[in-house]
C-alpha cells in the first residue's frame, strides 16, 4: 500500500514521510518543487499543488492512504478545492484519509468530515520547534524577550505528531478520530528557556515583555496584523486544549510523547553562538 503525504517539505509534513518510512510503508511526497526537496531515501518524489486540483491525479495513482493538510500557495490562504481532491481520492481508490487540523474550522477539513472516507483530524497544540524562533536572539544575545512568560503551553515534539497521523493513516480503529496530540508536561516560558540553557551549556536571560512592548517588537518584525491578534489572543489567555496534558500519543502510539527537554537537546547546537 501507498500513503501519499501533501505538505510533504513542512514541519508535520516531513516527519510523518519519516514515521511511514519507519513503519515499512511506501511513501509518495507530494511537493511543488521536487528539485529542490529534500527526502530519504525510498521516498517517491511526485510534483503537485493542492491549489491545483487536477495535478494531483497522477500523485494519487495506487495511492491507499492520504494525508492532507488545509492551506496552499505562497501565502497559506485555507484551501477552497477539498471538493475537487476528495472526489480525485474517491476516483484513485483511495480509503483512508488524515487532515492536520489547522487552529479553526476549514473548507477542507469541513468536507472531509462529511465525506465517506475513513478520516481522522490530528489537532497538534503549539510545536516544540516554534522555539527555533528565538534561536538568533539567544545566539547572539544570549536573550529571549518575551511577554506573559508564566503562560502554559503542553507543546508537542514535531516527530509525534508525524507518529500520530501515520498510525492513523495506517491502522485501523482510528475513523471519526479527533486528535488531540500535546506533549508530556505543561511549561511556561522559563520552563523553555530553562532547558534550551541547559542543553546548549550556556545561561539564557529571560526578559518579559510588557503588551506594547511586544506589540512594538512584533511590528518591527513584519508580523500582520492578524498574526499578532492571534499571538496576543494565545498568549494573554491560552484556550485550555493549549494547556492541557493528554495521552493521545501514547494512546495511540505505543510510546510516551517526547519531552522538550529531549527536544532541546536535540537542537541545542542551533542556540550555541
Amino acid at each position: 500500500m501507498t500513503y501519499l503525504v501533501t505538505g510533504a517539505t513542512g514541519t508535520v509534513g516531513s516527519q510523518i514521510v519519516q514515521q511511514l518510512l519507519n513503519r515499512g510503508h511506501l511513501v509518495r511526497a507530494l511537493t511543488r518543487n521536487p528539485e529542490t526537496a529534500a527526502f530519504p531515501a525510498g521516498v517517491d518524489v511526485v510534483q503537485g499543488d493542492l491549489t491545483d486540483p487536477a495535478s494531483l491525479a497522477p500523485a494519487l495513482a495506487g495511492v491507499t492512504g492520504l494525508h492532507l493538510i488545509t492551506f496552499g500557495g505562497p501565502y497559506f490562504a485555507d484551501l477552497e478545492s477539498g471538493p475537487q481532491i476528495l472526489e480525485l481520492a474517491r476516483a484513485a481508490g483511495v480509503r483512508r484519509i488524515t487532515v492536520l487540523h489547522g487552529g479553526g474550522p476549514t473548507p477542507l477539513e469541513t468536507a472531509v468530515r462529511e465525506s465517506h472516507f475513513v478520516w481522522t483530524v490530528v489537532m497538534p497544540v503549539e510545536f516544540m520547534s516554534n522555539a527555533l524562533s528565538w534561536a538568533d536572539s539567544i545566539r547572539t544575545d544570549d536573550e529571549v524577550r518575551e511577554p506573559f512568560v508564566n503562560r502554559l503551553s503542553a507543546m508537542v515534539h514535531e516527530s509525534d505528531i508525524g507518529a500520530v497521523a501515520a498510525v492513523a493513516l495506517s491502522e485501523d480503529g482510528h475513523a471519526g478520530g479527533e486528535y488531540v496530540v500535546t506533549g508530556p508536561q505543561a511549561l511556561t516560558v522559563e520552563d523553555k528557556t530553562r532547558a534550551l540553557a541547559a542543553a546548549r551549556g550556556k545561561p539564557i536571560r529571560l526578559v518579559e515583555l510588557t503588551e506594547d512592548e511586544a506589540l512594538a517588537q512584533w511590528r518591527a518584525a513584519g508580523q500582520p496584523d492578524e498574526v499578532i491578534d492571534f499571538l496576543l489572543m494565545v498568549y494573554r489567555d491560552t484556550p485550555a486544549v493549549g494547556r492541557t496534558v493528554v495521552d493521545t500519543v501514547e494512546r495511540v502510539t505505543g510510546h510516551p510523547p517526547r519531552s522538550f527537554d529531549e527536544w532541546a537537546k536535540d537542537h541545542a547546537e542551533e542556540f550555541r553562538g
